[in-house]
């Protein structure tokens, strides 16, 4: 397969990581559903959508 079609999905993966990631840190625990320990490893381990779930249902809303 060829990288310039690979490129996009590497660097969108690569970008929802960064930005789960960052989130996990700095939140407050109280404001997360679950531990952050599990939502780290979900985001590393289960590419593109571990972020994406941690995103949408990982955070509380206030």
């Amino acid at each position: 397969m060829d990288l310039k079609l690979l490129l996009p999905l590497i660097i969108l993966q690569a970008l929802l990581l960064i930005i789960a990631l960052v989130d996990i840190i700095r939140r407050d625990s109280s404001r997360i559903r679950g531990p952050k320990v599990i939502w780290v490893l979900v985001s590393i381990f289960i590419q593109m959508f571990g972020p994406l779930a941690y995103l949408i249902f990982g955070r509380k809303k206030y």
